[in-house]
């Protein structure tokens, strides 16, 4: 699923192209993708219609839209989830929900497997930040301009549990899925079933600084797209899976050592490692 460098991406596509517009008219195609809308689809289109986009905002995988009474449009792309802004609303069978604007563009959702969708939401506050309230469980995550590394690698010392695991747990920290949390362990040479208890301050801090790296890198290509299911607004696919040193080269030369990478199940799904790079971790004696 799109992990923080794909989803900040459509934000800034919507920052760009759609605040300061209002929408004149709402439709659901597909129920499925209002189904976090608790009051169902009608409640929905009927208090999105006539509000103006005031701003953007995003919290790891989420991301939202602050509408002008005060409320925020809460977007989940889910596995395949797209926001496409153009001429008229996206075509195609997988459209789900469109909104026409006032300066006669259109903002569309578009979701193959519908398991992304929307939901208005109230706004609270959590540590001086306006969030909306089905997120304001999440963490920081580590592009947030207040991530405080030092307290997430508390937080982590205090973990007997693999550090992959960790890693993917949005209310230690947001925006890693697996892919930059295998990346980020290549580049900190941890294996990611090493326990977040048995590792260093320093070594945890460089994972952190790592993930960092690395999703900004993949920010800066449009984030990574496999296939044509994550692309940004305008419809275009980001291009950083060129640039992975790890996932997905299950066979191929660690580009560091020359080792085979290997692929193993975690979490059901692929774990990709060196095992020069990244040994795996000795079991420990009764």
């Amino acid at each position: 699923m799109p992990e923080l460098p794909e989803v900040e991406t459509v934000r800034r596509g919507l920052a760009a192209y759609v605040v300061g517009a209002t929408m004149t008219a709402v439709r659901v195609h597909h129920p499925r993708a209002v189904r976090r809308h608790e009051a169902g689809p009608a409640d929905l289109t009927a208090r999105l219609v006539g509000q103006r986009i005031d701003g953007t905002g995003r919290r790891g995988k989420y991301l939202w839209l602050v509408l002008s009474d005060g409320s925020a449009l809460v977007v989940h792309l889910g596995m395949s989830g797209q926001m496409l802004v153009g001429g008229e609303p996206s075509r195609g069978d997988h459209l789900r929900i469109a909104a026409l604007l006032d300066d006669g563009t259109a903002m569309s959702f578009v979701d193959q497997r519908t398991f992304g969708g929307w939901m208005l939401a109230d706004m609270t506050t959590v540590d001086g930040t306006e969030l909306p309230l089905p997120i304001a469980h999440l963490a920081r995550d580590p592009l947030d301009s207040r991530f405080d590394v030092a307290a997430v690698v508390s937080v982590l010392r205090g973990k007997h549990s693999e550090l992959k695991r960790q890693l993917l747990d949005q209310t230690v920290v947001s925006g890693i899925g697996n892919i930059y949390a295998d990346e980020a362990l290549w580049r900190a040479r941890i294996h990611g079933a090493r326990l977040a208890d048995s590792l260093t301050r320093p070594r945890l801090t460089g994972v952190l600084h790592a993930a960092a790296e690395v999703m900004a890198e993949a920010l800066h290509q449009g984030g990574t797209s496999f296939d044509s299911l994550y692309v940004n607004v305008n419809g275009e696919s980001g291009y950083f899976d060129r640039s992975l040193d790890v996932y997905g080269r299950e066979g191929r030369a660690c580009r560091r050592c020359g080792s085979v990478i290997r692929r193993e199940k975690f979490m059901n799904r692929s774990s990709f490692y060196c095992p020069a790079c990244q040994p795996r971790p000795r079991p420990r004696r009764n």
